[in-house]
Protein backbone atom coordinates (compact mmCIF):
# COMPACT_ATOMS: atom_id res chain seq x y z
CA UNK A 1 0.00 0.00 0.00
CA UNK A 2 1.27 3.66 -1.08
CA UNK A 3 0.81 6.40 0.86
CA UNK A 4 -0.25 9.83 -0.59
CA UNK A 5 -0.16 13.62 0.64
CA UNK A 6 -2.35 15.79 -0.74
CA UNK A 7 -2.87 19.70 0.11
CA UNK A 8 -5.50 21.99 -0.87
CA UNK A 9 -7.79 18.69 -0.31
CA UNK A 10 -10.78 20.35 1.14
CA UNK A 11 -12.93 21.20 -2.12
CA UNK A 12 -12.64 21.03 -5.91
CA UNK A 13 -9.59 19.43 -7.68
CA UNK A 14 -7.71 18.47 -4.64
CA UNK A 15 -11.06 16.71 -3.00
CA UNK A 16 -11.72 14.92 -5.96
CA UNK A 17 -8.08 14.02 -6.09
CA UNK A 18 -8.15 12.91 -2.45
CA UNK A 19 -11.29 10.42 -3.44
CA UNK A 20 -9.57 9.14 -6.71
CA UNK A 21 -6.29 7.73 -4.72
CA UNK A 22 -8.40 6.00 -2.08
CA UNK A 23 -10.88 4.49 -4.58
CA UNK A 24 -7.85 3.04 -5.88
CA UNK A 25 -6.58 1.50 -2.58
CA UNK A 26 -3.62 3.82 -1.05
CA UNK A 27 -3.68 5.59 2.46
CA UNK A 28 -4.52 9.34 1.84
CA UNK A 29 -3.25 12.09 3.88
CA UNK A 30 -5.44 15.15 3.27
CA UNK A 31 -4.49 18.32 3.81
CA UNK A 32 -7.30 20.63 5.17
CA UNK A 33 -7.03 24.40 5.43
CA UNK A 34 -11.07 25.01 5.77
CA UNK A 35 -12.10 22.33 8.66
CA UNK A 36 -15.60 24.18 8.23
CA UNK A 37 -15.97 23.19 4.82
CA UNK A 38 -17.64 19.37 5.18
CA UNK A 39 -17.14 17.58 2.12
CA UNK A 40 -13.50 16.70 3.30
CA UNK A 41 -14.70 15.21 6.43
CA UNK A 42 -18.22 13.36 5.05
CA UNK A 43 -15.62 11.59 3.01
CA UNK A 44 -13.47 10.31 6.16
CA UNK A 45 -16.26 7.39 6.90
CA UNK A 46 -16.02 5.68 3.70
CA UNK A 47 -12.07 5.19 3.95
CA UNK A 48 -12.03 4.84 8.21
CA UNK A 49 -8.40 3.11 7.95
CA UNK A 50 -6.78 4.43 4.85
CA UNK A 51 -7.72 8.47 5.03
CA UNK A 52 -6.27 10.62 7.62
CA UNK A 53 -7.00 14.61 7.73
CA UNK A 54 -3.85 16.31 8.19
CA UNK A 55 -4.72 20.25 9.02
CA UNK A 56 -2.38 22.46 6.40
CA UNK A 57 -1.75 26.18 5.22
CA UNK A 58 0.65 25.90 2.69
CA UNK A 59 1.28 29.52 2.91
CA UNK A 60 2.35 28.81 6.91
CA UNK A 61 5.40 27.22 7.50
CA UNK A 62 4.40 26.36 11.04
CA UNK A 63 1.08 24.37 10.22
CA UNK A 64 3.42 23.10 7.39
CA UNK A 65 6.20 21.94 9.71
CA UNK A 66 3.34 20.80 12.01
CA UNK A 67 1.51 18.32 9.18
CA UNK A 68 4.78 16.99 8.44
CA UNK A 69 5.28 16.01 11.75
CA UNK A 70 1.84 14.53 12.61
CA UNK A 71 1.98 12.40 8.85
CA UNK A 72 5.33 11.74 10.37
CA UNK A 73 3.99 10.32 13.74
CA UNK A 74 1.14 8.47 11.38
CA UNK A 75 3.11 6.49 8.72
CA UNK A 76 7.45 6.22 8.09
CA UNK A 77 7.16 6.60 4.33
CA UNK A 78 5.65 9.10 1.82
CA UNK A 79 5.37 7.66 -1.50
CA UNK A 80 3.40 11.00 -4.06
CA UNK A 81 3.82 14.72 -2.66
CA UNK A 82 0.89 16.16 -4.94
CA UNK A 83 0.93 19.99 -4.77
CA UNK A 84 -2.51 21.03 -5.28
CA UNK A 85 -3.44 24.03 -2.91
CA UNK A 86 -3.62 27.27 -5.20
CA UNK A 87 -5.61 30.57 -5.33
CA UNK A 88 -6.39 32.97 -7.30
CA UNK A 89 -6.05 37.06 -5.74
CA UNK A 90 -8.93 39.16 -6.05
CA UNK A 91 -6.31 41.99 -5.84
CA UNK A 92 -3.05 42.43 -8.26
CA UNK A 93 -1.75 45.13 -5.72
CA UNK A 94 1.14 44.20 -3.12
CA UNK A 95 -1.33 41.83 -0.91
CA UNK A 96 -2.26 40.26 -4.08
CA UNK A 97 1.38 39.64 -4.97
CA UNK A 98 1.94 37.93 -1.92
CA UNK A 99 -0.66 35.52 -1.03
CA UNK A 100 -0.05 34.51 -4.30
CA UNK A 101 3.55 33.86 -3.77
CA UNK A 102 3.04 32.30 -0.13
CA UNK A 103 0.66 30.03 -1.50
CA UNK A 104 1.71 28.88 -5.07
CA UNK A 105 5.01 29.03 -4.98
CA UNK A 106 6.43 28.85 -1.45
CA UNK A 107 3.83 26.66 -0.88
CA UNK A 108 5.41 23.82 -2.35
CA UNK A 109 8.58 24.36 -1.59
CA UNK A 110 7.65 24.42 1.99
CA UNK A 111 6.12 21.19 1.77
CA UNK A 112 8.98 19.63 -0.96
CA UNK A 113 11.15 20.96 2.90
CA UNK A 114 9.31 19.44 5.16
CA UNK A 115 8.46 16.04 3.61
CA UNK A 116 11.54 15.29 1.86
CA UNK A 117 12.90 13.18 4.95
CA UNK A 118 9.16 10.87 5.13
CA UNK A 119 9.70 10.31 1.20
CA UNK A 120 13.71 8.14 1.50
CA UNK A 121 12.07 5.20 1.83
CA UNK A 122 8.88 5.56 -0.54
CA UNK A 123 8.51 6.26 -4.33
CA UNK A 124 10.19 9.65 -4.25
CA UNK A 125 7.72 11.22 -6.65
CA UNK A 126 6.67 15.21 -6.88
CA UNK A 127 3.40 15.94 -8.29
CA UNK A 128 2.74 19.64 -8.84
CA UNK A 129 0.08 21.18 -9.95
CA UNK A 130 1.18 24.40 -12.52
CA UNK A 131 -0.57 26.18 -15.48
CA UNK A 132 -0.18 27.55 -18.75
CA UNK A 133 0.18 31.12 -17.72
CA UNK A 134 3.38 30.09 -15.87
CA UNK A 135 5.12 29.21 -19.42
CA UNK A 136 6.63 32.49 -20.27
CA UNK A 137 7.06 32.85 -24.48
CA UNK A 138 3.43 31.39 -24.61
CA UNK A 139 1.80 33.73 -22.10
CA UNK A 140 -1.09 35.66 -23.84
CA UNK A 141 -3.03 37.35 -20.53
CA UNK A 142 -2.80 40.97 -20.13
CA UNK A 143 -4.13 40.96 -16.87
CA UNK A 144 -4.48 38.37 -13.12
CA UNK A 145 -0.07 39.30 -12.51
CA UNK A 146 0.02 38.08 -9.56
CA UNK A 147 -1.23 34.52 -10.28
CA UNK A 148 0.88 34.37 -13.44
CA UNK A 149 3.97 35.22 -11.75
CA UNK A 150 3.03 32.66 -9.45
CA UNK A 151 3.23 30.19 -11.42
CA UNK A 152 5.89 31.34 -13.41
CA UNK A 153 8.15 31.44 -10.21
CA UNK A 154 6.30 27.94 -9.28
CA UNK A 155 7.49 26.32 -12.98
CA UNK A 156 11.20 27.61 -12.15
CA UNK A 157 11.02 26.14 -8.73
CA UNK A 158 10.53 22.75 -10.08
CA UNK A 159 13.35 23.22 -12.87
CA UNK A 160 15.61 23.56 -9.97
CA UNK A 161 14.19 21.19 -7.27
CA UNK A 162 14.69 18.43 -10.12
CA UNK A 163 18.21 19.29 -11.10
CA UNK A 164 18.79 18.99 -7.49
CA UNK A 165 16.89 15.81 -6.60
CA UNK A 166 16.76 13.89 -9.62
CA UNK A 167 19.90 12.72 -9.34
CA UNK A 168 18.47 10.97 -5.91
CA UNK A 169 16.10 9.01 -7.31
CA UNK A 170 13.58 11.79 -7.04
CA UNK A 171 10.56 11.93 -10.02
CA UNK A 172 8.15 14.90 -10.58
CA UNK A 173 5.31 14.84 -12.19
CA UNK A 174 4.11 18.81 -13.76
CA UNK A 175 0.54 18.75 -14.24
CA UNK A 176 -1.56 21.56 -15.70
CA UNK A 177 -5.00 20.62 -15.78
CA UNK A 178 -6.90 22.85 -18.04
CA UNK A 179 -9.41 25.30 -17.10
CA UNK A 180 -11.28 23.84 -14.40
CA UNK A 181 -14.27 24.88 -12.55
CA UNK A 182 -12.16 25.43 -9.53
CA UNK A 183 -12.67 27.36 -5.94
CA UNK A 184 -9.60 29.37 -5.95
CA UNK A 185 -11.16 32.77 -6.29
CA UNK A 186 -12.84 31.94 -2.99
CA UNK A 187 -15.83 30.54 -4.77
CA UNK A 188 -16.45 27.69 -7.43
CA UNK A 189 -16.20 29.39 -10.87
CA UNK A 190 -19.38 28.95 -13.25
CA UNK A 191 -17.13 29.08 -16.42
CA UNK A 192 -14.25 26.85 -17.25
CA UNK A 193 -13.87 24.21 -19.58
CA UNK A 194 -13.38 20.91 -16.88
CA UNK A 195 -15.47 20.00 -13.66
CA UNK A 196 -13.20 19.22 -11.07
CA UNK A 197 -14.35 15.47 -10.98
CA UNK A 198 -12.92 15.36 -14.66
CA UNK A 199 -9.39 16.62 -13.82
CA UNK A 200 -8.79 14.82 -11.26
CA UNK A 201 -9.03 10.80 -12.86
CA UNK A 202 -6.81 12.55 -15.63
CA UNK A 203 -3.83 14.09 -12.99
CA UNK A 204 -4.25 10.40 -11.00
CA UNK A 205 -3.52 8.37 -14.13
CA UNK A 206 -0.22 10.76 -14.91
CA UNK A 207 0.78 10.76 -11.19
CA UNK A 208 1.15 7.62 -10.56
CA UNK A 209 2.39 6.22 -14.06
CA UNK A 210 5.68 4.77 -14.67
CA UNK A 211 5.72 5.04 -18.70
CA UNK A 212 6.63 8.78 -18.41
CA UNK A 213 10.55 10.24 -19.40
CA UNK A 214 11.81 11.04 -15.54
CA UNK A 215 15.26 12.35 -16.52
CA UNK A 216 13.75 15.63 -18.39
CA UNK A 217 11.24 17.68 -16.52
CA UNK A 218 8.04 18.20 -18.42
CA UNK A 219 4.68 20.07 -18.14
CA UNK A 220 1.81 17.87 -19.46
CA UNK A 221 -1.98 19.43 -19.83
CA UNK A 222 -5.08 17.23 -19.37
CA UNK A 223 -5.02 15.96 -23.17
CA UNK A 224 -1.68 14.76 -22.94
CA UNK A 225 0.27 17.44 -24.49
CA UNK A 226 3.83 18.75 -23.28
CA UNK A 227 4.11 22.32 -23.36
CA UNK A 228 7.65 24.07 -23.08
CA UNK A 229 8.30 26.20 -19.60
Amino acid sequence: MEHVVITGADRGIGLALTETFLRNGYTVYAGQFMPEWPQLSDLQPLYPQRMHIIPLHVGNTQSVKEAAALVGSLTHRVDYLINCAGIFPKTEDADGFNSAFQVNSLGPLRMVEAFLPLMQEGRRRLCTFSSETGVIPLMQRVKDFPYCVSKAALNMEMHMLFKALRPEGYTFRLFHPGWVKSYMSGQKSTVGDFEPEEAAPVAYRYFVSDEEIDDVLILRDIQGQYWPF
